[in-house]
């Protein structure tokens, strides 16, 4: 599935059918390059499912845990700093995956074969200022 966004404005409606697509995946991976919109999609994902607290990068904490208004748990990892994927086995990346939980993944490939086989990829394309191009794949079903 291919999104077009042309601008900020058309992040919400982008986000619900993202969700939409994703189904009951729980493994969601981002990738673009750096100033693609990663963390500003997350941003919009949790918006629409509700998240009561404030979205941010975890680059400096890897991973962030947030509350739902259906008391749901999402963790959004960012694993730009790590160095080897060992790092990410340290925080107990293999428990948060196995958790349930939606798991958002910027910089996904960072973490190596740790990844799990099943989960939805979204690429973001970068067309211009405000323009993206988001292309949605499930994995390993």
């Amino acid at each position: 599935m291919v999104i077009q966004v042309n601008g900020l404005g058309e992040l919400k409606a982008a986000a619900r059918q993202i969700i939409e697509f994703a189904g009951e995946e729980k493994i969601w991976v981002l990738n673009g390059e750096m100033g693609a919109g990663k963390t500003t999609l997350s941003k919009a994902i949790c918006a629409e499912l509700e998240v009561l607290d404030t979205v941010q990068s975890p680059t400096f904490s890897i991973v962030n845990e947030y509350l739902t208004l259906n008391d749901e748990v999402i963790y959004h990892f960012d694993f730009y700093r790590l160095e080897h994927p060992e790092e990410a086995l340290a925080i107990g990346v293999e428990e948060y995956f196995d958790s349930g939980n939606l798991c958002l993944i910027e910089w996904p490939q960072k973490i190596g074969s740790l990844l799990p086989e099943k989960h939805m990829a979204i690429q973001i394309g970068v067309l211009g200022n405000d323009q993206r191009e988001l292309t949605l794949e499930h994995h390993g079903k």
